[in-house]
């Protein structure tokens, strides 16, 4: 970051540490070896540098290609411009997740180049976990399969004894697995599927770590705002916003609700999602039909016209109601236009309700995992 909080010019890639004695050039090749990507070779640059933390090779696209491929480091038409089929076809999901990575507004850091393969590996896992998710909506109920968990008073769910936790978050959110639908908060659904990603990876590369984390859910979950600190990093903030529609598949991101009488309704401050890719974010409630950013903003808007109060005197919202008018306002360009102007713009913060709209100015994903340069560190039980 310079001086003035913002990024610096052009794209920031990622960066490596841990490979002193290795030269740009090795260690670009490395990389690209690494996640398959050796055809980028002609529009990806390879510097090195020294700054407060030490000594680093920054691998990134040159501002030609990502201007290409991402004008304004828009990577919602990025699969489109690649004639990538992201949901059939893996490698063409790794490709997309690496090619966004390497035109970074801000640099995705690495300890190693073991790190980065385990972050990609991750961001796979999370994607293809969202992309099977399909839960039942509710914003006070909450429901897991019971042969593999156990509701404990002031503490949560946990996994029952012998229960491997890979199978229990499966078996939640999956209905490919379970046969069934639960009910979650979509924040809480978040969760489970960035577990789920991590999860799936440490017991492939950190065994060890993976055995703490099996034995901690059996104890106690870790939710919301430790769940962020523990498992996650984020890039942007208020002050220095991620470009809007900059994305990398497997990322976390919410949607707020910019109007405060709606989103006084319980489970309708905002939308948190998981961008799939393509252009897609995860939809948990119609898992065969994910979000367009247009689609997501639209049907936000809407829920300020579908406001009612109940017999009890509780805001809620009519979902029947809600899909009715996204469907009338996708028939009037005008008016669509309108909204989608008014909804795409960064968020304000929380409390404050003027002209922001309803996009997130920051972007979450794993923290490190691999043995010797993990930083991501379990509580007691």
């Amino acid at each position: 970051m310079g001086k003035s909080g913002k990024p610096p010019a052009g794209p920031q890639g990622i960066l490596i540490r841990g490979s002193a004695g290795q030269g740009p050039a090795a260690t670009l090749q490395a990389v690209l070896t690494l996640l398959d990507a050796q055809d980028l070779a002609h529009c990806v640059l390879s510097a090195e540098g020294r700054d407060d933390a030490g000594h680093f090779i920054r691998i990134s696209l040159n501002a030609e290609q990502v201007n290409a491929w991402a004008p304004g480091y828009d990577t919602l038409g990025l699969g489109r411009r690649l004639q990538l089929d992201t949901g059939d076809k893996p490698a063409d999901l790794t490709r997309e997740i690496v090619a966004a990575m390497l035109m970074g507004p801000v640099a995705f850091e690495f300890p190693s180049l073991e790190e980065l393969a385990s972050a990609v590996r991750i961001r796979h896992n999370i994607v293809r976990a969202a992309r099977k998710t399909s839960l039942s909506f509710h914003t006070s109920q909450a429901e897991r399969p019971q042969d593999c968990w156990t509701y404990q008073e002031d503490i949560g769910f946990v996994i029952r004894p012998g229960v491997s936790l890979l199978t229990a978050l499966a078996k939640a959110t999956q209905p490919e697995v379970s046969g069934a639908l639960y009910s979650f908060s979509c924040y809480r659904a978040t969760e489970y599927v960035m577990l789920l990603g991590i999860a799936e990876e440490l017991a492939h590369c950190n065994p060890a770590l993976y055995a703490q984390l099996q034995t901690l859910w059996a104890a106690r979950p870790i939710m919301s705002g430790q769940f962020h600190d523990v498992f996650l990093r984020e890039q942007g903030s208020m002050q220095a916003p991620l470009p809007p529609h900059y994305f990398v598949p497997g990322d976390r991101t919410w949607f707020r609700n910019p109007d405060e009488a709606s989103a006084e309704a319980s489970g309708y401050e905002g939308s948190w999602v998981i961008y799939l890719g393509g252009g897609l974010f995860s939809n948990f409630w119609k898992s065969q039909h994910p979000y367009t950013l247009a689609d997501k903003c639209l049907e936000i808007y809407q829920w300020r016209n579908a406001l009612y109060r109940d017999a009890e005197g509780h805001e809620r919202v009519d979902e029947a109601k809600v899909a009715a008018m996204v469907a009338a306002a996708q028939q009037d360009a005008s008016g669509l236009a309108r909204i989608l102007a008014l909804m795409q713009r960064y968020r304000e913060p929380r409390g404050v309700y003027r002209d922001g709209g309803c996009l997130d100015t920051t972007r979450e994903f794993a923290r490190w995992v691999c043995p010797g340069t993990s930083d991501l560190v379990l509580p007691k039980e």
